[in-house]
């Protein structure tokens, strides 16, 4: 990819130019700390949890499914959905399973 984009860059003008520039700088970088045990949330997130968002967490972590947090949320299914793909992609984990025990790495749960 860098390869490409070097090339890119060497037939690039004006912002398309500036753009690859600044992709490429993003290889220089060193790459980011593996997850420890940290357990702070703002440590290990990139982005802080909602209260709803922790809300939902726990709620799951009971093993609710999506229309049972809706209904003792009184949200509609749909909202459920979001929530948890949003704390799926905070906690960077693909599954409910997952979410549960990334939570409790951070001392969430």
């Amino acid at each position: 990819m860098e390869t490409l984009l070097q090339s890119s860059s060497r037939k690039a003008e004006g912002p398309l130019k500036a753009y690859t520039e600044k992709l490429l700088d993003a290889f220089e970088l060193p790459p980011p700390e593996p997850a420890g045990n940290s357990t702070t949330q703002s440590d290990s997130l990139v982005e802080t949890l909602t209260g709803r968002e922790i809300e939902v967490l726990g709620l799951i972590a009971s093993g609710l499914s999506n229309q049972e947090i809706a209904e003792r949320l009184i949200l509609l299914e749909g909202t459920v959905k979001t929530h948890t793909h949003n704390l799926y992609g905070k906690l960077g984990v693909c599954s409910r399973t997952q979410a549960i025990a990334r939570a409790k790495e951070l001392d969430l749960l």
